[in-house]
């Protein structure tokens, strides 16, 4: 009886050591644009917050193109900037993208699902080397204090590089 539970035990350890599959957990973003666009501008971040960079990432699609929620969450502000439309979406993580230039179907206060449609794209956004462009972007916080995110992050698309301590 010993020797038979020591032998369950032992083979249950080496069960356990066996290598593993890497988990691929989906990840909680969507596509904001279908079919998946194509990346015309990427993100490229100012070295200093009060510098001006691209803070978000262009997508190359057609004009009137259906504008979709990348996750769950609820709308924070629906309406015009300057001369352009722009939607933003707070989520359940804390971070909140944005969408432009968009003509939005959506009001704020209202929750909205992942890949709902919360506006269509309007033509205009400079620097667009295709029919239209959405300027997606993302961040965490508000105001002075917002982190800008790489909005590919969410999709799980960007590798970690470690840099090595000087």
């Amino acid at each position: 009886m010993r020797r038979r539970t020591m032998n369950s035990v032992a083979g249950l350890v080496l069960l356990l050591l066996l290598p593993q599959p890497p988990a691929t957990a989906r990840p909680a973003y969507d596509w904001p644009l279908q079919p998946r666009p194509s990346v015309t501008r990427a993100f490229d971040p100012p070295a200093k917050r009060w510098l001006s960079g691209h803070r978000g990432v262009d997508l190359g699609t057609q004009r009137e193109t259906a504008v979709l929620a990348a996750r769950a969450g609820t709308v924070t502000f629906a309406g015009s900037v300057v001369d352009r439309g722009v939607v933003s979406v707070l989520h359940p993580d804390g971070i909140t993208t944005t969408y432009e230039p968009v003509t939005p179907q959506v009001r704020r206060g209202e929750h909205v699902r992942t890949g709902q449609v919360i506006g269509y794209l309007d033509a205009g956004h400079d620097g667009c080397t295709t029919a239209a462009c959405l300027h997606w972007g993302a961040r965490r916080g508000s105001g002075r204090t917002a982190d800008y995110l790489n909005p590919l992050g969410l999709l799980g698309l960007l590798r970690v590089r470690l840099k090595p301590v000087q």
